[in-house]
């Protein structure tokens, strides 16, 4: 089943194609689709800077598909709550829980109309499960957590998803009190799990993301890990704690990690 949830605001229907965005640039170099030519030429300057960026943006697409795939097989969840969600690219938030759940449902949120309009298009649900979109800000995580119950049973345990989009948020203590909030709405034995861009590991990368910043486009700000592990505050958080990407519980298969300018962990609410 699928649900709409809300329906977007008729006031921001008009999506501005001549200023580059970051869930536009970030589908380009994951390699999908649904971005337009000023996305893709802020895309190749930054990554004239920066090459290192699409492993960023990959590692980032693979810790959350390990960390969904540990709660849904480990931790026994069946509602998520993804906040921030970007386009659909593969292997999202719904595909990842209901390929090993199909009872799993899922509410996305994201206050951009692209965005809104290609979840509605492209993500669908299994029969037994349930995906819903919310048009909702970050800031205010009382719609989000109001919007959210329409689809989800909010007395039961929910993983609340934030990835790559608390670095939105320029204030620190903002971004806490953000988190802490949509956290108290969720029951003992809910999930946190955050991944955002860091400081501290690759100064081109800190170099090529503050001249993104001064370009106009909507800013995403880079974080030193001690304020990416302060949003775990109050939480248990799971093995290895909160590590570069690459390094959270990492694929056998897989070549070995080395590490990037992302940061993420998974933790318990008690």
């Amino acid at each position: 089943m699928t649900d709409h949830a809300t329906a977007p605001d008729p006031e921001r229907q008009k999506i501005d194609t001549s200023v580059p965005h970051s869930a536009r640039i970030w589908n380009y170099w994951l390699g999908g689709k649904d971005h337009y030519p000023v996305d893709e030429q802020a895309g190749d300057a930054y990554s004239t800077v920066f090459p290192g960026i699409v492993t960023v943006a990959r590692s980032s697409r693979a810790f959350l598909g390990r960390s969904i795939a540990h709660l849904v097989t480990e931790a026994g969840i069946r509602q998520f709550l993804d906040v921030g969600t970007g386009l659909p690219t593969e292997d999202n938030t719904h595909e990842v829980a209901q390929r090993l759940a199909p009872e799993a449902r899922i509410v996305y949120v994201d206050h951009d109309p692209l965005v809104l309009a290609h979840a509605r298009a492209l993500l669908t649900s299994t029969p037994e499960g349930a995906t819903a979109y919310v048009d909702a800000d970050l800031a205010d995580p009382d719609r989000i957590l109001s919007a959210a119950a329409a689809t989800l049973d909010l007395s039961r345990p929910t993983a609340l998803i934030l990835s790559n989009i608390l670095g939105h948020v320029a204030d620190h203590e903002q971004a806490r009190t953000i988190v802490a909030r949509l956290m108290d709405g969720l029951p003992s034995g809910s999930y946190l799990s955050v991944n955002d861009g860091s400081r501290g590991v690759d100064a081109d990368y800190e170099q090529a993301q503050d001249a993104y910043n001064d370009t106009g486009a909507i800013p995403y700000f880079l974080r030193p890990v001690d304020q990416i592990t302060a949003f775990f505050d109050g939480l248990e958080l799971l093995d290895p704690g909160v590590v570069s990407v690459p390094f959270w519980r990492p694929d056998g298969t897989a070549p070995a990690p080395r590490p990037v300018g992302e940061h993420g962990g998974l933790a318990r609410k008690p």
